[in-house]
């Protein structure tokens, strides 16, 4: 038996292993796929369409307002919605209008739907955004569950901030 033959074997399989186990450690730490599921994010992001996550990004920065992020939803599965509201701040819409501490904010992308009017929202007794909290809608206003209906997100929640899109590779809307 050639020992030689058997050393250049184990070096192999072990590179093997480690690019492996790289590639897991990658995948499930920092970057990943995500599929939009449902049309609460249209006209922006269609039913089907796969995008990479980043799930790096907020271990060390905070979400900013307008990025799109994806929420482990207290329901226990995957949602993709955008930033609206930052912690500290008093939001509201009136006449389809974003105020954030009273002062009228531009939504620099497309959006279905008029935003009905609201004050936070009224099933969570706040006036403020908690700490570490955000408030997120859908584009498809008239067809998201959001933070309208369940509420603050944690910063626990959120899995990561939504990237490049995948798939389909060419648009065909």
């Amino acid at each position: 038996m050639d020992l030689r033959g058997i050393k250049e074997f184990l070096k192999d399989t072990i590179k093997y292993i480690l690019v492996a186990i790289i590639v897991l450690v990658v995948y499930l730490y920092v970057v990943s796929f995500q599929q939009i599921i449902g049309p609460s994010m249209e006209p922006n992001y269609y039913e089907g369409q796969i995008f990479i996550l980043n799930k790096l990004k907020y271990k060390f920065f905070n979400p900013k307002r307008f990025e799109v992020i994806v929420i482990n939803s207290k329901k226990s599965k995957f949602m993709i919605k955008r930033v609206i509201g930052l912690p500290g701040e008093h939001i509201e819409y009136k006449d389809d209008t974003l105020y954030v501490n009273g002062e009228v904010i531009v939504e620099n992308f497309s959006k279905n739907g008029n935003t009905d009017d609201f004050e936070i929202v009224e099933n969570l007794n706040e006036q403020t955004i908690p700490k570490n909290h955000y408030f997120v809608v859908g584009d498809n206003r008239i067809n998201s569950e959001d933070s309208r209906i369940f509420g603050f997100v944690s910063k626990d929640e959120i899995v990561g901030k939504v990237g490049f899109r995948i798939w389909p590779l060419f648009e065909k809307r």
